[in-house]
């Protein structure tokens, strides 16, 4: 029972990360792209098919060490 809710803490984080990744993403891409062509486009790939995705592995494996810590810990 403590897998399934690990994994799905870790599932809503990686949702929650993926959320907060893409905007934040594209904000770096408009940001310090030197593309001057189609820098928007550039800028939501970069966000939604990067930056997302790497923003939700890093919160989901953090919300999972993190919550097996605490279970651990109690």
């Amino acid at each position: 029972m403590d897998a399934l809710k690990t994994i799905a803490i870790a599932l809503l984080s990686g949702l929650g990360g993926y959320t907060a990744g893409v905007p934040l993403g594209m904000y770096l891409v408009q940001t310090f792209t030197p593309n001057r062509h189609d820098r928007a486009q550039d800028a939501a790939v970069t966000g939604v098919y990067v930056i997302g995705p790497l923003a939700a592995l890093v919160a989901g494996f953090a919300a999972a060490e993190i919550f097996s810590h605490v279970r651990r810990t109690f």
